[in-house]
C-alpha cells in the first residue's frame, strides 16, 4: 500500500488542526529567526509545564532525540541497552545508531509493555541503561522499572512516542524516566508533522543535550568543537509553532480521541468474544494511539494480511500493528530468531491496528466493525478474540 492515499480513505491517523495552526505558522514565518527563536522556546517551556519536569529539549525526532540522551548519557560502542522489541521500534532503533548493542527482553503479555522481571534477566555487566516504551498508549509498570534501574544503579530511558496524555499512578507518562523522549510526527496525537522533544530534571543532562542537538555559529571559528560534535538536530519555528497549537489544544484532542474509543467500544460487542482493551491497576488513564485490535489464535499470518487486504478494498487503512526488532534483518545477522522472545511474536502476529483519530464519525466506526467482522469471518477464522 502506498503511503500516499486518496482523500477518501479512512486513514490511520490525521492531524487534528484548527485556525490557530495557522496562526502561529504565519507568526513563525514573520519572524527574523527561523530556527532557535522564541517559538522553540515557548513550545519547550510549555511542554515541560505539561509533562512536570524541570526541562524540556525539543530536536529533530524521536530517533536523533533518543540517540543524543544515549550520547549524553555516555552510553555507545561496547555498552548494552535492555530494550523491548515491540512496539515504535524507531526510537530503540537509536541504540545501534549510538555503536551501543540493544539487548530484547520480553513483554507482559497484557499491557505489551517491557517487563521489568524479564528485563532483569538480560541484565550483564555491559548493561548501561534501560530503554522502555509505553505501547500503544498504556503505561509501563514503571515503579518496578524504575525499582529495578537503580537497584542495578542504569539509567532509565522512557519512551512516551505513543502515550501523550496517559496517566500512571496520578503522574503522566514522560514523568518517570531519566530522561523521556517523546517523537511528535504523525500518528502521535499531538502532531507537529515531524520532530521530537527530551524531557529531563536533570540540570546537566539537559545542558549537553542543548549543546549535543545543534551546531552555532561560533562553531564556525572554533579548534575544540571536534572533540565532542554537535549535530544539526534542532526543532525549526514552524515545527515549534505547530507544536505550541496542538499542546494548548491537547485536551481537545484527546477528548475528541476519547469519543473516537467509545464508539469502537460500543461497536466492537458485535465480536462474539471480544474483549476491551486491557488497562492495568495502577494506570489512571489511557490514551491509545490507534486502536488495537488482538485477533485470536486461529488467525494465521497469512489470514491477517487477508484482513488488511480486505479492508483497503473498502477505502479502510490498516496494519498489522509492528513487526518485532528482533524478527528484523539486521537484528537476526546479530543472532536473534524467532522464538526467542515468545510473548512479542504471539502478540505480533496477530495485532491489528484500526484508524484512530478525531475525524472520524459514530458512522465510519460502525462501517470499519463491520467490515472487520465479515473479513473475519470470510477468511474463515471466525470472531477476533484475545
Amino acid at each position: 500500500m502506498s503511503d500516499q492515499l486518496p482523500d477518501d480513505w479512512l486513514l490511520l491517523a490525521e492531524p487534528d488542526s484548527s485556525e490557530l495552526e495557522a496562526q502561529l505558522v504565519q507568526a513563525a514565518l514573520a519572524s527574523p529567526r527561523w530556527s532557535a527563536g522564541r517559538m522553540v522556546e515557548r513550545f519547550e517551556a510549555g511542554f515541560a509545564r505539561e509533562i512536570g519536569r524541570a526541562h524540556a529539549v525539543a530536536v529533530a525526532s524521536g530517533t536523533v532525540g533518543t540517540w543524543l540522551a544515549l550520547r549524553a548519557l555516555g552510553i555507545g560502542p561496547g555498552d548494552e541497552v535492555i530494550a523491548s522489541s515491540y512496539g515504535w521500534h524507531q526510537v530503540a532503533h537509536a541504540v545501534t545508531l549510538t555503536g551501543a548493542k540493544p539487548v530484547f527482553a520480553d513483554i507482559d503479555y497484557w499491557s505489551g509493555c517491557l517487563d521489568a522481571t524479564r528485563a532483569a534477566a538480560q541484565i550483564t555487566p555491559a548493561t548501561r541503561a534501560i530503554l522502555a516504551g509505553n505501547v500503544n498508549g498504556h503505561p509501563a509498570a514503571w515503579a518496578t522499572l524504575r525499582e529495578l534501574a537503580d537497584a542495578r544503579g542504569l539509567a532509565l530511558i522512557e519512551d512516551s512516542t505513543e502515550a501523550i496524555g496517559s496517566v500512571y499512578r496520578g503522574r503522566p507518562v514522560g514523568s518517570f524516566g531519566d530522561v523521556s523522549v517523546f517523537d511528535l510526527s504523525q500518528p502521535s496525537p499531538l502532531c507537529c508533522g515531524e520532530g521530537g522533544m527530551l524531557v529531563t530534571d536533570d540540570d546537566r543532562l539537559a545542558s549537553e543535550l542543548r549543546y549535543l542537538r545543534s551546531r552555532s555559529l561560533v562553531d564556525r571559528r572554533s579548534v575544540s568543537v571536534g572533540s565532542r560534535v554537535p549535530l544539526q538536530a534542532s526543532m525549526s519555528e514552524f515545527t515549534a509553532a505547530l507544536g505550541v497549537a496542538q499542546l494548548s489544544r491537547l485536551e481537545e484532542i484527546l477528548a475528541r480521541r476519547k469519543a473516537v474509543e467509545a464508539s469502537y467500544l460500543a461497536q466492537m460487542l458485535s465480536f462474539e468474544g471480544i474483549k476491551p482493551p486491557y488497562v492495568a491497576p495502577g494506570v489512571d488513564a489511557v490514551h491509545w494511539m490507534l486502536y488495537i485490535v488482538h485477533l485470536g489464535k486461529r488467525f494465521t499470518a497469512s489470514a491477517c494480511a487477508e484482513i488488511v487486504e480486505d479492508l483497503a478494498t473498502e477505502c479502510i487503512e490498516s496494519v498489522m500493528y509492528c513487526q518485532p526488532m528482533h524478527q528484523q534483518h539486521h537484528y537476526m545477522q546479530q543472532g536473534w530468531k524467532r522464538g526467542a522472545l515468545p510473548l512479542t511474536e504471539r502478540i505480533a502476529d496477530r495485532a491489528l491496528a484500526l484508524p484512530l483519530h478525531g475525524s472520524l464519525t459514530p458512522e465510519h466506526i460502525e462501517f470499519i466493525v463491520k467490515t472487520l467482522k465479515d473479513s473475519s469471518i470470510n477468511v474463515g477464522a471466525g470472531a477476533a478474540i484475545y
